[in-house]
């Protein structure tokens, strides 16, 4: 999900069962507070997750368990690579 760009045509385009299901294994956490944003996160969202979205998602996977939860608790906002409109959409979605 995270690493390559996906041409900007495909970022509406909806997540399928499999691109979902990889997503969600994608997303083990270590620390149960970002899990259980995590959880909420797809409780609400699953349904309708984008493949931007799950781009986005997938570059907030590659930071360490504990910038991650500074960016959920909004200690710190996305700074450098994760600087994206995929991954502020995403976290705005995690916080809510």
């Amino acid at each position: 999900m995270s690493g390559t760009a996906l041409p900007s045509d495909d970022l509406d385009t909806k997540l399928d069962e499999r691109g979902l299901s990889k997503l969600r294994w994608r997303c083990r956490r270590g620390l149960l507070e970002n899990d259980l944003f995590i959880e909420k996160f797809f409780a609400r969202h699953e349904s309708g997750l984008t493949l931007g979205q799950a781009q986005g998602l997938g570059a907030l996977m590659d930071l360490s368990d504990n910038d991650l939860l500074d960016l959920l608790l909004r200690r710190k906002e996305p700074s450098g690579e994760v600087n994206t409109i995929q991954v502020k959409e995403v976290l705005a979605m995690l916080r809510g």
